[in-house]
């Protein structure tokens, strides 16, 4: 499962979601939006943006039940 996490430096949230990914055993990517500006421009007021497998699932906060869900229908 492809995981991208997309943040900015000091976003509370942000930390909440890498740690909630991380403990249902997945190795996110973090990509911070800051250093792209179109990535900035798209993401600016909703991080953190989590991305699965090239679909985007979460905006601003991770649904732990959700994310749980997620992965069970993918077998894991």
């Amino acid at each position: 499962m492809n995981v991208v996490i997309y943040t900015r430096n000091g976003c509370h949230l942000c930390e909440d979601a890498e740690a909630l990914v991380k403990a249902h055993g997945l190795t996110p990517q973090m990509v911070d939006v800051d250093a792209d500006a179109a990535l900035c421009e798209q993401f600016n007021t909703c991080v953190p943006v989590v991305e699965i497998d090239g679909k985007i699932r979460f905006r601003g906060r991770v649904e732990p039940v959700l994310l749980r869900r997620l992965l069970q229908a993918s077998g894991r």
